[in-house]
This record gives C-alpha cells, sequence and structure tokens, in this order.
C-alpha cells in the first residue's frame, strides 16, 4: 500500500525580531496566515506567550478568530492556550462561538503551563463536557457548536501524552523544546488510547525548522535562532536578532555551549536537506503530520521558508472552499 504523502502545518508564535514592534508581528502572522493558506499545509496554530519581548501573541483566541475570518481553507487553533491561567467556561464559550461562526475550521490546543498543574485534568474534563465532547453528557446550558472544536492537548512529555490518551483527545509533541524522549512519548500516549479503548491516532511532532535559498542562507537564519534562545535560557529575553547582528556577536562560552546543545532540536537547511529530516523524523515518531515552527527577524525570510517546504513536500493546493480535517 502507498504511504500517504507527510501533511505540513504551521505553529506560529508570532516572534518579533529586532527593531520590530509586536503590532509588526501580528500583522506578520496575518500575512504568513493569508500567504500559506492556498499552499496545501493542514492547520495554522498560534501559540501564547506573556510578558516576552520576542513573541507578541498574547491572546491566541483572538488572533485565531482574526486568522479565520482572513483564511479559507486551513484549519486554525491555538498551539495552545494556556488553561491553568483561565477559567475553562471561558474558554468554552469562546472557542464554541469560534466553532459555530467556523464550523470544521478550528482547533483548540491546550497547555499545562501557567498555572498550578494539578488542576489541569479537571480543567480538561470540564472543557470537553462544555464543547459537547463527552458522548452522552451535556452541561446544563448548552452551548456547544455544531461542529465542535478538535480537542489538543499539547506537551513535551509522556506525563501529557498518556493524559491525551486516556481522554482520546488529539496529542500534540513539542519536539522543539525536548527531543530525547520523543519515541517513548509518542509510544505512551498511543498506549493511552489503546487501553482506554479509544480509535488509534498517530498525533503530530512540532519542530522549529529554518530553511532557505542556500544553505548558507539558511544557517544564517539557525544562528539567529540558536544565539536567541540561547539568551533566553540564560536570562535575557530578547528579540529575534538579525542575522547581521549575529555575525557581529561575540558568544559566551555559556552561549556557545547551549547553542550546541540546542542545535539538536533545530532542522535547519535547504528545502530538500529538511524534507529528507522531517520525514525521517516523522517515521521515527510514527506520525504522519509536522508541525512546522519557523523563528525569523525578518517576516519574509519566514513566509519564504514556509513557500519552500510546500514547494519541497509538493504539498497540494486545496480546492475551492476544502478544509483539511
Amino acid at each position: 500500500m502507498e504511504q500517504a504523502p507527510l501533511r505540513l502545518s504551521v505553529l506560529d508564535q508570532t516572534p518579533v525580531g529586532e527593531g520590530r514592534t509586536a503590532a509588526e508581528a501580528l500583522r506578520a502572522s496575518a500575512h504568513l496566515a493569508q500567504a500559506v493558506d492556498g499552499l496545501g499545509y493542514t492547520r495554522y496554530w498560534v501559540a501564547e506567550h506573556h510578558d516576552s519581548p520576542g513573541f507578541a501573541g498574547t491572546a491566541p483566541e483572538i488572533l485565531a478568530a482574526h486568522l479565520l475570518a482572513r483564511t479559507r481553507h486551513l484549519r486554525i487553533g491555538t498551539g495552545g492556550v494556556l488553561l491553568p491561567r483561565y477559567r475553562a467556561a471561558k474558554v468554552a464559550e469562546v472557542f464554541n462561538v469560534l466553532a459555530a461562526l467556523h464550523p470544521g475550521r478550528v482547533d483548540l490546543g491546550v497547555g499545562r503551563a501557567g498555572g498550578p498543574a494539578d488542576r489541569f485534568p479537571a480543567q480538561v474534563e470540564e472543557l470537553r463536557l462544555r464543547l459537547g465532547l463527552i458522548p452522552g453528557r451535556r452541561p446544563e446550558t448548552d452551548q456547544s457548536a455544531p461542529v465542535p472544536p478538535r480537542l489538543w492537548l499539547l506537551g513535551a512529555g509522556t506525563d501529557s501524552a498518556r493524559h491525551a490518551g486516556q481522554l482520546g483527545a488529539s496529542f500534540a509533541y513539542a519536539y522543539f523544546l525536548t527531543h530525547k524522549p520523543g519515541r517513548a512519548v509518542m509510544d505512551a500516549y498511543r498506549g493511552a488510547l489503546n487501553t482506554a479503548g479509544h480509535p488509534p491516532q498517530r498525533g503530530v511532532v512540532a519542530v522549529r525548522v529554518v530553511s532557505a535559498d542556500t544553505e548558507a542562507r539558511a544557517e544564517e537564519l539557525a544562528q539567529s535562532v540558536l544565539l536567541w534562545r540561547s539568551r533566553k535560557d540564560l536570562g535575557q529575553d530578547l528579540p529575534l536578532p538579525s542575522p547581521r547582528s549575529v555575525r557581529g556577536h561575540r558568544w559566551s562560552e555559556p552561549q556557545a555551549q547551549r547553542a550546541a546543545a540546542l542545535r539538536a532540536t533545530l532542522v535547519a537547511g535547504t528545502p530538500e536537506q529538511v524534507r529528507v529530516r522531517l520525514t525521517r523524523l516523522a517515521a521515527e515518531h510514527g506520525v504522519g503530520e509536522v508541525l512546522v515552527n519557523t523563528l525569523t527577524a525578518d517576516p519574509a525570510d519566514r513566509v519564504r521558508s514556509y513557500q519552500l517546504l510546500a514547494e519541497a513536500f509538493e504539498l497540494k493546493a486545496p480546492a475551492p472552499d476544502t478544509v483539511p480535517v
């Protein structure tokens, strides 16, 4: 049997490049979503971050609503709402409205960061109830949409994976945060699905990627990401540096060591080089879809990277008015 082509999706953290503003970054995210809407990507998720000079996406539900109104083909969602920061009832209300206005196009990805982790399982259960995702159960006031959002749990460890599997929810593994336990994480997810008697799901893997027309340019963009993340890990949270700034930067020993460790989580190169690596990563994790997370100081480099990957993977432009599942 011929294997289905690998599906690609977008995980957008709305990066702020040096010398640019958060407002410009948000507009760049809208432009990127519109640019890739017809390229054959499956879904487009926006992230939630707070008090970070490098990320502008503080309200993913608002940005998702904006993108839903400006695209036609992509599934739009969050990657993810930091559920412990909020009342589950309010999150459900927001996404029930989005799903009612854009049936079949809404993903709700939630993460457990941002508050007491012990509340997370109960919050997810309430969320499922209010979204109409628990067969045979409805809240007293049922405001669920005719086509509910697809619920995703996001995580980087086996606990999150097992929780998603026990609930029968979809699961996205954050390879770009910690890559070493990847196969064990996905095995834990699928094992929990099976034990709980839920239909099998493969899950998706989120990978940080930069691609460019030449290997040299891709490496410049990669160095920008590595310097930004190294600084952040060492307590210096700044916007994404430009390749020009990186060329003039004198790396400290801790920065260089951190960058060397981070390199394993970053896929960089020409479109063909990236295609080979992502295809291998997908096979290793047993998934059929990769969430591509690209960070660049200049939004034009980000758009170009996604365009190149669409060409390299021979993504098919969607038929009019169709939406991926």
